[in-house]
Order: C-alpha cells, then structure tokens, then sequence
C-alpha cells in the first residue's frame, strides 16, 4: 500500500520488504539525529494491522503466543511469537489492548498468512479477529516527542518511542503535527543500534526465538502450553541455541555495506560461520550491522562480511 506520504519534499521511496513508504527525505544522518533526540516520526503505513475483539479475546491469544497475555493490562505494549510444532519462529506481533481491542502490527504482507492461522484456532472462542490494514496505519514517534498523539486509536508505548495506530485517512494530515519526517533507513539504523531483532531480517526458516534474543522480549518463560513451546524450555534448559546474534562494529574506511544475507567468516578462514542480516549507516557509529553465526564463533574473533572486517558486541 503506497503511503500519501511519499509525497513530501525530498522523499526517496524505499525498496524490497519496506516497498510503500520513505527510504528518507534526502539527508539520512539528519533524520537519524532528529530520531534520537525525540523529533519527527517514522511512516511505517506499509506494515499490517489486525485487531481481535471479544470477551475471549486476550486468554484466546494466550493459547497461541509465546507471551503471556491473558491479564495484559490495558495500554500495556508487548510483543510475542506465533512459532511451528518445531519452535520454529513464523510470526512476530507487536501488540497493545486497550480494553475492547488487541491492536497488532506486523511485517508487511504478514497479514494473510498470520490472519488464516488465527481463524483455523477460533474454535468456540468469542473472538473477531479482522485485517485493519487498509483502516489504520502504523506510525513512530521517537521517545522524548511531545507531538500530539489525540488522532490515534491505539498507542503503544516503547522505551524507544511510541508506535500510533492512526485512522489512515487522517496519515497526512496527522503528519502535520508530529515534526520533520524520516525515512525506514533513520528508523532501521536505530533500531540495529538497539539490537532488535526483525522477522525476515533476523530470522530465516528455522530460527528459534534464543538465537535472536526473543527470550527477554516476546517469550514467557513460565506460561502454560503454545505450540513450539517444548523446543523453546528444551533449548533454554540446556543453553546451546544452534546459532547466535552479534552486533558488529564494521570498518568505516569500505564504503561498502553488506547486504542481507552475505556470508560472515571468522578473518583468516575460509568456511562461512553465518549471515549479515541487517546492516545501516550509523550517525554516530559509523556502518554497523547485525550477523547470526554459530553458536561457537569465538567471541574476539574479526570477523568479515563482503571482505569487510567487523568486531563483535555479543548480544546472545
């Protein structure tokens, strides 16, 4: 869905799974510095929007999710994870209640497939769930704004900011009132610096929620039974995921930045230990990426990404 905002002076639309709003608005480091000091926002109008509603509502999505959600305060963010009989993470969901509805956003195009699995698990539930997509539309506002936030339905508060479930009919005009404009590339470079992870970036077909630190976030250690729950307790009581994420620090003199997916090598071999799966231009760090490599990479390994060495921050 192609958001009204591309329209505003200087937008560069962005490409592959951020299709459909702003790259940035002509000066990335501007907009990054702007973000971390609790101005402007973030159009993320092309992410999906469901909501559930009913009675049964939240002890109905307890039974799905990693999370613990049955006594979810209203106006309490959290995330959580639709995961496979094998652990495997299938879905991330970011999600508020606010009394009446559960409010999610998730990666674009997630709806369809996150959307049919919730109708197959209604049974007997008094639940409604419904795509909001084309309805509301998702957007950020950096911690410390003081922007209006009257127009939206749903807030969710984050120690990073605050995510807006506007009517997206009032998106353009709405973003009269929230401050300079930035672009997916601000926001995604922040959000690297933070260390969160992303489906579809951090993950692949068979990661499990350890190896991407979803554990402290999305996961509930001591909640009562979800599918893919027996691999999560397994893998937590003997403390080896397979895989692990790291921060890396990348040499500022390439110019270069790898790309989703490129090879990581501890430097001096030739076997690949993992992946890039998310890499940005920091203002202050310089190029910074985010890697998922074997569990026994060494730690104070240099390792290369493209030919680009990187030292770690273990995260995992």
């Amino acid at each position: 869905m192609k958001s009204p905002l591309l329209a505003l002076p200087g937008a560069v639309p962005a490409e592959g799974p951020d299709e459909g709003v702003a790259a940035h608005y002509g000066d990335l480091f501007r907009e990054q510095r702007a973000l971390a000091a609790g101005r402007g926002f973030v159009d993320l109008s092309h992410r999906g929007v469901i909501t559930v509603t009913g009675p049964d509502r939240l002890s109905w999505l307890h039974l799905l999710l990693t999370q613990h959600v049955s006594e979810l305060p209203p106006q309490r963010a959290t995330e959580a994870l639709v995961l496979s009989p094998n652990g495997h993470v299938e879905h991330a969901l970011y999600l508020v209640d606010d009394g009446e509805t559960t409010w999610i956003h998730v990666e674009p195009g997630g709806v369809p497939a996150l959307l049919k699995y919730l109708e197959s698990m209604k049974f007997w539930n008094r639940v409604e769930v419904a795509d909001a997509t084309e309805q509301y539309a998702v957007v950020f506002l950096p911690a410390g704004s003081t922007a209006p936030v009257g127009r939206a339905a749903a807030v969710r508060e984050l120690p990073w900011g605050r995510d807006l479930f506007l009517p997206r009919a009032e998106l353009a005009a709405a973003a009269e009132e929230f401050g300079p404009a930035a672009g997916v590339w601000a926001y995604e470079a922040l959000r690297v610096e933070g260390h969160r992870p992303r489906l579809g970036f951090e993950t692949d077909h068979r990661t499990i929620p350890h190896e991407v630190d979803w554990l402290g976030s999305a996961v509930h250690l001591q909640k009562g039974c979800y599918r893919g729950q027996e691999t999560v307790a397994r893998v937590h009581n003997l403390g080896r995921p397979p895989r692990r994420l790291v921060f890396l620090h990348l040499d500022g003199t390439e110019e270069k930045l790898p790309a989703h997916g490129t090879e990581v090598r501890v430097e001096g071999q030739e076997r690949p230990v993992g992946f890039v799966t998310s890499s940005a231009r920091h203002h202050e760090l310089g190029p910074i990426a985010l890697a998922l490599v074997k569990r026994n990479t060494p730690v104070d390994a240099v390792l290369l990404a493209d030919g680009v060495p990187g030292t770690q921050d273990v995260i995992v």
